[in-house]
């Protein structure tokens, strides 16, 4: 298979500084002039195959959802490439940008607060055809627009209702068909059934899933619960505080954890049986934050593995073998375990 998406060393911060009274603070009893940056993402690398469904997961604040929409354009980077068939994201200018948002949609994490609610579902779903040039006329594109909501599971007869009018599952629905409104090549999906009930996420997954095979989609899958990201990915990335931790297939992630932090996920994630977090014990330690990140491992604090060396140097990323990849000093350079 091919790539569709690549990233390299995406970096994206926001500067919460406005002027330089803001940037004025007191530290040690002395005036210091230093601006506040949210480092929110930092020298994420990744790659997604065509066809492929490729998992981006981690605690809230780690950073997922701005790579997602530094991707998608709602966010310009710091620095960094993003390349998207082969073509240059980050060279592009506004129109090649443009051209390019047919290729690729996004559904979001809420689906009422995405959707207009001044306009019907099937206004909704027929302006992107229209505004795309899909179709040789509104009637047409009205044809296209119940095709899809009925692919989705909308009856056409509620096509003239507003968002309001319909539940969390349909509304996610209909976000669904928006977004498949122009043929899409790849879809962005940011914690897509985490506002959902448990029965309904199960509904909106499958049909995920069938969609992706019968219109040949790739996805990047944003989440936080690992039980969804299992269910539908074959690939994913662990991320915590803005950098990418551990990546490999499904099975080397949940058979073999190699990072403390995927295998912190893992243990406090819930079971059938109960939650086992008891199995991994968190250090009683101030956590770091992407407004102050520490020079070596911003894990380092949680780690039960930490040493002196993990909070000064920040690891590189070690190859284990058969893609699966992790940043840890726990591993040489050879992916071998090491002692540190």
């Amino acid at each position: 298979m091919s790539e569709i998406l690549r990233v390299e060393n995406l970096v994206q911060q926001f500067k919460l500084d406005k002027g330089l009274l803001d940037k004025i603070h007191m530290e040690k009893g002395r005036l210091v002039v230093r601006g506040r940056v949210v480092q929110a993402v930092n020298g994420v690398s990744f790659s997604v195959e065509k066809g492929e469904a490729f998992g981006l997961v981690g605690e809230s604040g780690c950073g997922k959802s701005t790579t997602a929409r530094t991707i998608i354009g709602l966010n310009k980077p710091t620095s960094g490439k993003m390349y998207f068939d082969g073509q240059d994201m980050t060279a592009m200018d506004r129109g090649e940008r443009h051209a390019l948002h047919k290729q690729m949609q996004m559904i979001f994490q809420d689906p009422y607060a995405s959707l207009n609610p001044r306009m019907t579902v099937l206004r909704i779903v027929v302006e992107p055809i229209l505004f795309h040039k899909l179709a040789k006329d509104r009637k047409e594109a009205e044809e296209k627009a119940y095709a899809l909501l009925e692919r989705v599971g909308i009856r056409p007869e509620l096509a003239v209702r507003y968002p309001h009018q319909f539940s969390g599952g349909q509304r996610q629905r209909i976000g669904i068909a928006r977004a498949l409104a122009v043929n899409p090549q790849f879809i962005i999906a940011d914690e897509p059934v985490s506002a959902l009930d448990v029965s309904i996420q199960a509904q909106i997954l499958n049909l995920m899933m069938d969609l992706k095979d019968e219109f040949h989609l790739s996805y990047l899958f944003i989440a936080h619960d690992l039980s969804v990201v299992r269910h539908i990915c074959s690939r994913l990335a662990v991320m915590y505080l803005g950098r990418i931790v551990e990546m490999g297939t499904r099975e080397q992630i949940f058979d073999s954890p190699a990072h403390p932090y995927t295998q912190l996920l893992l243990a406090v994630a819930p079971k059938l049986t109960g939650s086992s977090i008891e199995s991994y014990e968190i250090p009683d330690k101030e956590m770091p934050t992407v407004l102050d990140l520490p020079k070596g491992c911003a894990f380092c604090n949680r780690c039960k593995h930490a040493t002196a060396k993990c909070a000064e140097i920040l690891p590189e990323t070690k190859d284990l073998g058969g893609g699966h990849m992790v940043a840890c000093h726990l591993y040489d350079e050879k992916g071998r375990e090491a002692a540190v």
